[in-house]
């Protein structure tokens, strides 16, 4: 099959466009001839030598595909050859062939396409876990979401407006894309270029009470301002470590507050509780891009040889929403 390779670790000149062995479905498995498949963050540090796979993955960049199931694995029951399915894979969604876990699968309304479908797993489940599931956003609370016009956090405004309506929604952004951001549904908009310290604007925007979840993929830098921003029992998601691993905490503050702290990554979780995942998302959120309530946002559909381009287009953060490769008819 051809697939994108690498050669070492490194820039964009390390990937390749070539020919690879075609995956066989195991045991619980369904073999996926991918239509379309989308760029993440994670992609961009696995190639630097950063970001391994889990172990029995493939190597192959690419953490989300859309396409159709092509061959089922032993095992399988409740799904068929021709089915138009997209999936999470811990790998491999950078070729024309992937492996996926049927538990995984969820099938494409029909009036989604594929590129369009390509952009939901990675970064809609994301936001979905980490927001609703895990951070427990109530309709008619407040979230500080931060991230700007990036796959999760454009994610995460749509999914807030669909299913938390009444929630009040602060986002951080870069001056390029405020108002785009602004647009897409955030109440408030804060640029943190020249707010860096967002803690006084939240204040003033939530009349000093705070904010009930934040979604944070920044890391050190922004620990003080979040538990600064956060209201009473308000809870704090960090799904990313960008500016750095280190910071210090006021434990006191913390207590008194009620306030907590959650660590998630998705990528390493174990196959049945991607599945609990999944469940979950498919009963809650999947409604709402069948009815067209949510639209995936695409910056560009790259064709799958010009990958490249599509992993410079995300370094240079010259996006809004997702970049998406298109890999077959």
């Amino acid at each position: 099959m051809k697939a994108v390779l690498m050669e070492g670790f490194g820039g964009v000149e390390v990937l390749k466009f070539g020919e690879a062995q075609r995956p066989t479905p195991k045991e619980n498995e369904v073999l996926v001839r991918v239509h379309a498949t989308s760029i993440n963050r994670p992609d961009l540090v696995q190639r630097e030598g950063k970001y391994p796979p889990p172990p029995g993955d493939s190597e192959i960049l690419g953490l989300e595909v859309a396409g159709v199931i092509e061959e089922l694995g032993p095992g399988v029951s409740g799904w068929k050859v021709g089915d138009r399915v997209i999936s999470l894979v811990g790998g491999g969604g950078y070729a024309e062939y992937a492996v996926a876990y049927a538990n995984h699968l969820m099938i494409i309304p029909e009036l989604v396409s594929f590129e369009e479908a390509a952009c939901i797993c990675e970064s809609y489940i994301t936001a979905f876990l980490n927001v609703f599931m895990i951070g427990g956003l109530q309709d008619g609370e407040t979230a500080l979401l931060h991230g700007g016009g990036g796959g999760v956090n454009t994610a995460a405004i749509q999914l807030c407006k669909a299913l938390a309506p009444k929630s009040k929604l602060i986002v951080t952004a870069s001056p390029e894309k405020m108002a785009r951001v602004k647009e897409l549904g955030a109440d408030h908009v804060i640029n943190f270029r020249e707010t860096p310290d967002f803690t006084e604007a939240v204040k003033e925007i939530t009349n000093k009470k705070g904010v009930d979840v934040i979604l944070d993929h920044v890391g050190a830098k922004y620990l003080g301002p979040n538990m600064n921003s956060l209201g009473y029992k308000g809870r704090l998601v960090i799904i990313g470590v960008i500016s750095g691993i280190k910071a210090e905490l006021n434990l006191a503050l913390m207590m008194v507050k009620r306030q907590q702290i959650i660590g998630s990554v998705l990528r390493s979780r174990p196959v049945s509780e991607k599945g609990e995942i999944v469940a979950e998302f498919v009963r809650r959120a999947m409604p709402k891009f069948a009815d067209r309530t949510i639209v995936p946002i695409i910056e560009k559909a790259f064709p799958i040889e010009q990958v490249a381009d599509a992993h410079r287009m995300m370094e240079e953060d010259k996006h809004f929403g997702k970049i998406v490769l298109k890999v077959g008819a």
